[in-house]
């Protein structure tokens, strides 16, 4: 293998190993594809799982190669590709599940589908913060619940990853926003542009009743599943909507039926996983490109830096919950 059809890239060989860096065959941009020389690699939450093996839903045998967010230089296009050409700075949830190489290489083939050009206001790095949450967001929050100006929106764990991108864009559509979170969050929060709730002092009850008079909340955006989502089954007001991004668990729904409201669950990777709506993911990342330009959306990454020879440093803090923002991962830098 020359250095013209090899790369680096850290490697995942069984569940719980350490990767291992190493040199590999450079894929090729394929019919409807583009070649990527990726700048950097978001770590998520589900990276975690995957490694871990707890992910089944994710299905990505190993060994492979992990990272489901790039952000990175267009090198060369495929057949059929006329939205992009060398040279463009694209982003995007492109793999790291479903057999689907991953953007802890230094290159990557990549469904054009699911690519937008990177915001020009951002660096490699905070564009590699964005693609997972914000299309996780936007699908529940757009797509499913149609927010619009003068609703009244709970983010149920305002100061996570999603959380944070559902207040922002809810508020760039006009609504107001409260969001939960701990007493140690509220500033964070408050600095969004959402009211913050401790819901470790306060039930939910009483914060229906202190914010909307009784009568509950529009939408309710539920980041973090458990007891967090049952709460949102009695937050949301008559004919109002629940959106969940973990519906992990049992739950009763006689709360909701009261209310007459309705529930959407939003499942980011069912494009990556099945080939269907790949082109959605693409727009939904122009959107996200027009809002970050317009100073709407704003990324929050962590400021240590790892590369591709120290990816289970990057996977320690993200774990040990260290991270002060998205971790990310230089990769071609």
């Amino acid at each position: 293998m020359n250095k013209t059809d090899s790369m680096h890239a850290a490697v995942l060989e069984k569940p719980g190993a350490r990767f291992r860096h190493t040199t590999v065959t450079r894929p090729m941009a394929g019919p409807g594809q583009v070649l990527v020389r990726i700048a950097a690699s978001g770590v998520n939450p589900l990276d975690l799982k995957i490694r871990s093996g707890g992910a089944d839903h994710a299905r990505h045998p190993l060994p492979a190669i992990l990272g489901i967010d790039l952000a990175g230089v267009v090198e060369t296009v495929g057949p059929g590709v006329t939205t992009f050409r060398p040279g463009d700075e694209v982003y995007g949830m492109t793999g790291g599940v479903g057999r689907v190489q991953g953007s802890l290489a230094e290159y990557a083939a990549v469904d054009a589908d699911l690519l937008a050009l990177k915001p020009s206001n951002f660096s490699m790095r905070e564009a590699a913060s964005l693609p997972l949450v914000f299309i996780t967001a936007w699908e529940g929050l757009v797509d499913r619940a149609k927010v619009h100006a003068g609703q009244t929106v709970l983010v149920q764990g305002g100061a996570g990853g999603v959380g944070r991108i559902v207040i922002q864009i809810a508020r760039a559509y006009g609504a107001t926003v409260f969001a939960t979170g701990s007493a140690a969050s509220a500033n964070a929060i408050e600095g969004l542009g959402a009211t913050p709730i401790d819901y470790a002092q306060v039930t939910v009850d009483d914060y229906v009743a202190m914010h909307t008079g009784g009568h509950g909340f529009d939408l309710v955006y539920d980041t973090a599943g458990g007891t967090s989502l049952d709460a949102s089954f009695k937050a949301v007001k008559r004919f109002g909507h629940v959106v969940s991004a973990l519906g992990w668990g049992t739950h009763v729904l006689a709360p909701l039926s009261f209310r007459a409201a309705t529930y959407s669950g939003v499942f980011t990777l069912l494009p990556l996983l099945t080939g269907e709506g790949r082109a959605h993911h693409g727009e939904i990342l122009r959107e996200a490109t027009r809002l970050a330009e317009s100073g709407k959306i704003s990324p929050l990454v962590d400021a240590r830096r790892f590369d591709l020879t120290s990816v289970d440093d990057a996977y320690e803090v993200l774990q040990s919950r260290q991270a002060l923002g998205k971790v990310v991962i230089d990769i071609n830098n």
